[in-house]
Protein backbone atom coordinates (compact mmCIF):
# COMPACT_ATOMS: atom_id res chain seq x y z
CA UNK A 1 0.00 0.00 0.00
CA UNK A 2 1.49 3.51 -0.61
CA UNK A 3 0.71 6.47 0.90
CA UNK A 4 0.10 8.72 -2.43
CA UNK A 5 -3.94 8.25 -3.55
CA UNK A 6 -5.73 7.09 -0.74
CA UNK A 7 -7.08 7.59 2.63
CA UNK A 8 -7.11 4.86 5.60
CA UNK A 9 -7.88 5.66 9.27
CA UNK A 10 -6.33 2.60 9.93
CA UNK A 11 -3.67 3.22 13.34
CA UNK A 12 -0.38 1.58 13.86
CA UNK A 13 -1.66 -0.59 16.96
CA UNK A 14 -4.26 -2.24 14.34
CA UNK A 15 -1.49 -3.36 11.73
CA UNK A 16 0.13 -7.11 12.98
CA UNK A 17 3.65 -7.51 13.09
CA UNK A 18 3.77 -10.01 10.20
CA UNK A 19 6.34 -11.08 7.75
CA UNK A 20 7.34 -13.71 5.14
CA UNK A 21 9.33 -17.18 5.14
CA UNK A 22 12.40 -15.68 3.20
CA UNK A 23 12.37 -12.29 3.99
CA UNK A 24 10.98 -11.80 7.28
CA UNK A 25 9.68 -7.87 7.81
CA UNK A 26 7.26 -6.28 9.66
CA UNK A 27 4.69 -5.32 7.50
CA UNK A 28 2.94 -1.66 7.37
CA UNK A 29 -0.95 -2.90 6.93
CA UNK A 30 -3.90 -4.96 7.51
CA UNK A 31 -5.41 -7.03 5.06
CA UNK A 32 -8.43 -5.79 6.13
CA UNK A 33 -11.71 -6.23 3.97
CA UNK A 34 -12.72 -2.37 3.70
CA UNK A 35 -16.41 -0.83 3.43
CA UNK A 36 -17.46 -0.63 -0.67
CA UNK A 37 -19.84 2.00 -1.84
CA UNK A 38 -22.69 -0.41 -4.03
CA UNK A 39 -21.15 1.03 -7.21
CA UNK A 40 -17.62 -0.24 -6.16
CA UNK A 41 -19.17 -3.67 -4.94
CA UNK A 42 -20.98 -4.06 -8.27
CA UNK A 43 -17.78 -3.80 -10.31
CA UNK A 44 -15.90 -6.02 -7.51
CA UNK A 45 -18.25 -8.80 -8.21
CA UNK A 46 -18.36 -8.43 -11.60
CA UNK A 47 -14.60 -7.77 -12.80
CA UNK A 48 -12.66 -9.09 -10.00
CA UNK A 49 -12.56 -12.91 -10.67
CA UNK A 50 -11.29 -11.84 -14.23
CA UNK A 51 -8.89 -9.42 -13.41
CA UNK A 52 -7.74 -9.71 -9.89
CA UNK A 53 -6.82 -12.40 -7.15
CA UNK A 54 -5.52 -13.07 -3.86
CA UNK A 55 -1.69 -13.50 -3.16
CA UNK A 56 -0.75 -17.13 -2.96
CA UNK A 57 2.01 -19.43 -2.54
CA UNK A 58 1.73 -20.64 -6.47
CA UNK A 59 3.69 -19.32 -9.47
CA UNK A 60 1.62 -16.97 -11.46
CA UNK A 61 0.95 -18.14 -15.02
CA UNK A 62 1.28 -14.40 -16.39
CA UNK A 63 0.59 -15.90 -19.89
CA UNK A 64 -2.07 -17.60 -19.37
CA UNK A 65 -3.93 -14.41 -17.33
CA UNK A 66 -3.38 -11.99 -19.77
CA UNK A 67 -4.11 -14.25 -23.00
CA UNK A 68 -0.76 -13.53 -24.20
CA UNK A 69 3.21 -13.23 -23.46
CA UNK A 70 5.31 -9.85 -23.12
CA UNK A 71 6.85 -7.94 -20.46
CA UNK A 72 5.76 -8.15 -17.06
CA UNK A 73 5.99 -5.00 -14.92
CA UNK A 74 4.60 -4.84 -11.51
CA UNK A 75 3.57 -1.87 -9.48
CA UNK A 76 3.92 -1.83 -5.89
CA UNK A 77 1.36 -0.33 -4.18
CA UNK A 78 -1.12 0.81 -6.44
CA UNK A 79 -3.26 2.44 -4.11
CA UNK A 80 -6.63 3.49 -6.28
CA UNK A 81 -5.05 3.10 -9.72
CA UNK A 82 -3.82 6.27 -10.75
CA UNK A 83 -0.84 5.54 -12.07
CA UNK A 84 -1.56 1.77 -13.04
CA UNK A 85 -4.42 2.26 -15.57
CA UNK A 86 -2.70 5.11 -17.18
CA UNK A 87 0.67 3.74 -17.69
CA UNK A 88 -1.19 0.32 -18.65
CA UNK A 89 -3.08 2.65 -21.39
CA UNK A 90 0.38 4.25 -22.21
CA UNK A 91 2.19 0.64 -22.84
CA UNK A 92 -0.50 -1.60 -24.50
CA UNK A 93 2.33 -3.79 -25.40
CA UNK A 94 3.46 -4.31 -21.68
CA UNK A 95 1.57 -6.59 -19.51
CA UNK A 96 1.18 -4.72 -15.89
CA UNK A 97 0.33 -6.36 -12.21
CA UNK A 98 -0.85 -3.74 -9.46
CA UNK A 99 -0.35 -4.68 -6.23
CA UNK A 100 -2.39 -3.70 -3.68
CA UNK A 101 -4.35 -4.67 -0.40
CA UNK A 102 -7.06 -1.52 0.29
CA UNK A 103 -9.65 -3.41 -1.04
CA UNK A 104 -11.51 0.13 -1.91
CA UNK A 105 -8.40 1.52 -3.76
CA UNK A 106 -8.70 -1.74 -5.73
CA UNK A 107 -12.25 -1.31 -6.65
CA UNK A 108 -11.41 2.03 -7.56
CA UNK A 109 -8.97 0.56 -10.19
CA UNK A 110 -11.38 -1.54 -11.24
CA UNK A 111 -13.77 1.45 -12.22
CA UNK A 112 -11.22 3.06 -13.99
CA UNK A 113 -10.21 -0.13 -15.95
CA UNK A 114 -13.89 -0.07 -17.04
CA UNK A 115 -14.07 3.86 -17.91
CA UNK A 116 -11.42 3.03 -20.63
CA UNK A 117 -13.11 0.34 -22.23
CA UNK A 118 -14.91 1.38 -25.48
CA UNK A 119 -12.05 4.12 -25.98
CA UNK A 120 -8.65 3.89 -28.09
CA UNK A 121 -6.59 3.10 -25.15
CA UNK A 122 -8.00 0.71 -23.16
CA UNK A 123 -6.62 -0.90 -20.12
CA UNK A 124 -6.94 -4.37 -21.09
CA UNK A 125 -3.39 -5.36 -20.34
CA UNK A 126 -3.45 -4.60 -16.52
CA UNK A 127 -4.65 -7.34 -13.35
CA UNK A 128 -4.33 -7.10 -9.88
CA UNK A 129 -3.17 -9.02 -6.82
CA UNK A 130 -4.31 -8.14 -3.36
CA UNK A 131 -1.63 -8.67 -0.72
CA UNK A 132 1.83 -8.35 0.63
CA UNK A 133 3.95 -7.17 -2.75
CA UNK A 134 7.02 -9.05 -0.88
CA UNK A 135 4.90 -12.25 -0.63
CA UNK A 136 3.74 -11.56 -4.48
CA UNK A 137 7.63 -11.51 -5.47
CA UNK A 138 8.60 -14.03 -2.78
CA UNK A 139 6.12 -16.66 -4.06
CA UNK A 140 4.36 -15.41 -7.47
CA UNK A 141 7.35 -13.97 -9.67
CA UNK A 142 9.95 -16.21 -11.04
CA UNK A 143 13.60 -15.34 -10.90
CA UNK A 144 14.34 -12.92 -14.00
CA UNK A 145 10.87 -13.16 -15.38
CA UNK A 146 10.31 -9.17 -14.51
CA UNK A 147 11.24 -6.63 -17.49
CA UNK A 148 10.31 -3.65 -14.68
CA UNK A 149 9.22 -2.98 -11.15
CA UNK A 150 7.52 0.24 -10.33
CA UNK A 151 7.08 1.57 -6.17
CA UNK A 152 5.82 5.12 -6.25
CA UNK A 153 5.67 7.07 -2.83
CA UNK A 154 5.55 3.93 -1.16
CA UNK A 155 4.77 4.98 3.04
CA UNK A 156 7.72 6.94 4.64
CA UNK A 157 7.06 5.63 8.23
CA UNK A 158 8.97 8.84 9.15
CA UNK A 159 9.58 8.23 12.94
CA UNK A 160 12.49 6.34 13.51
CA UNK A 161 11.07 3.50 15.57
CA UNK A 162 8.86 2.84 12.70
CA UNK A 163 11.96 2.32 10.07
CA UNK A 164 11.14 -1.48 10.17
CA UNK A 165 7.60 -0.79 9.09
CA UNK A 166 9.12 0.52 5.41
CA UNK A 167 8.95 -1.22 2.38
CA UNK A 168 12.25 -0.44 0.73
CA UNK A 169 14.72 -2.04 2.91
CA UNK A 170 17.72 -4.11 1.79
CA UNK A 171 16.34 -7.52 1.57
CA UNK A 172 13.30 -6.27 -0.63
CA UNK A 173 16.04 -4.53 -3.30
CA UNK A 174 18.02 -8.00 -2.98
CA UNK A 175 14.20 -9.64 -3.73
CA UNK A 176 13.68 -7.48 -5.98
CA UNK A 177 16.73 -7.94 -8.11
CA UNK A 178 16.52 -11.54 -7.94
CA UNK A 179 13.24 -11.06 -9.86
CA UNK A 180 14.22 -8.72 -12.69
CA UNK A 181 16.03 -9.89 -16.17
CA UNK A 182 18.85 -8.90 -16.97
CA UNK A 183 18.36 -4.94 -18.29
CA UNK A 184 15.23 -4.78 -16.46
CA UNK A 185 14.16 -1.62 -14.06
CA UNK A 186 13.27 -0.42 -10.71
CA UNK A 187 11.99 2.68 -10.58
CA UNK A 188 11.32 4.51 -7.40
CA UNK A 189 9.74 7.76 -6.57
CA UNK A 190 9.44 9.49 -2.69
CA UNK A 191 8.40 12.76 -1.91
CA UNK A 192 10.07 12.34 1.59
CA UNK A 193 13.58 13.18 1.39
CA UNK A 194 15.10 11.23 4.52
CA UNK A 195 13.57 8.24 3.35
CA UNK A 196 14.67 9.28 -0.59
CA UNK A 197 18.28 8.68 1.25
CA UNK A 198 17.46 5.46 3.11
CA UNK A 199 16.43 4.35 -1.03
CA UNK A 200 19.04 5.58 -2.77
CA UNK A 201 21.56 3.71 -0.03
CA UNK A 202 20.12 0.73 -0.08
CA UNK A 203 19.72 0.12 -3.64
CA UNK A 204 22.95 1.52 -4.64
CA UNK A 205 24.38 -0.99 -2.30
CA UNK A 206 22.34 -3.92 -4.23
CA UNK A 207 25.67 -5.54 -6.06
CA UNK A 208 22.97 -6.33 -8.83
CA UNK A 209 21.72 -3.14 -9.79
CA UNK A 210 23.41 0.06 -11.24
CA UNK A 211 22.25 3.56 -12.44
CA UNK A 212 20.49 3.42 -15.88
CA UNK A 213 22.88 3.71 -18.57
CA UNK A 214 21.06 1.73 -21.16
CA UNK A 215 17.64 2.30 -23.05
CA UNK A 216 14.87 1.33 -20.83
CA UNK A 217 12.47 -1.42 -21.56
CA UNK A 218 9.45 0.82 -19.57
CA UNK A 219 8.51 4.39 -19.73
CA UNK A 220 9.65 6.33 -16.81
CA UNK A 221 7.06 8.87 -17.56
CA UNK A 222 4.00 8.89 -14.56
CA UNK A 223 0.98 10.49 -14.01
CA UNK A 224 0.54 13.19 -11.67
CA UNK A 225 -1.78 12.03 -9.25
CA UNK A 226 -3.88 14.09 -6.29
CA UNK A 227 -1.14 13.36 -3.88
CA UNK A 228 1.69 14.45 -5.89
CA UNK A 229 -0.16 18.00 -7.29
CA UNK A 230 -0.32 18.66 -3.88
CA UNK A 231 3.22 17.71 -2.71
CA UNK A 232 4.29 20.57 -5.25
CA UNK A 233 1.95 22.38 -4.03
CA UNK A 234 4.07 22.48 -0.25
CA UNK A 235 6.77 22.88 -2.09
CA UNK A 236 7.91 18.92 -1.18
CA UNK A 237 10.62 17.74 -3.68
CA UNK A 238 10.03 14.21 -5.80
CA UNK A 239 12.80 12.50 -6.02
CA UNK A 240 13.28 9.38 -8.61
CA UNK A 241 15.42 6.72 -8.51
CA UNK A 242 15.84 4.45 -10.94
CA UNK A 243 17.84 1.33 -11.15
CA UNK A 244 18.84 -1.24 -14.08
CA UNK A 245 19.73 -5.06 -12.83
CA UNK A 246 23.21 -5.58 -14.79
CA UNK A 247 23.60 -8.71 -16.70
CA UNK A 248 22.65 -7.87 -20.38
Amino acid sequence: MNHADQDTTETLDERPTRGNRLYPRVTSFRSRRGALTDPQQDVWDRRWPELGRDVGDDLLDTDRWFGRSGPLVLEIGSGTGTAAVAMAQAEPHVNLIAVEVYRPGIAQTLQRIERTEGTDAPATNLRILRGDAVEVLEHMIAPESLTGVRVFFPDPWPKARHHKRRLLQPETFRLIASRLKPGGVLHVATDHAEYAEAIAEAGNAEPLLVPVTWDSPISHERPVTKFEDKAHRVGSDIAELIWGKIGE
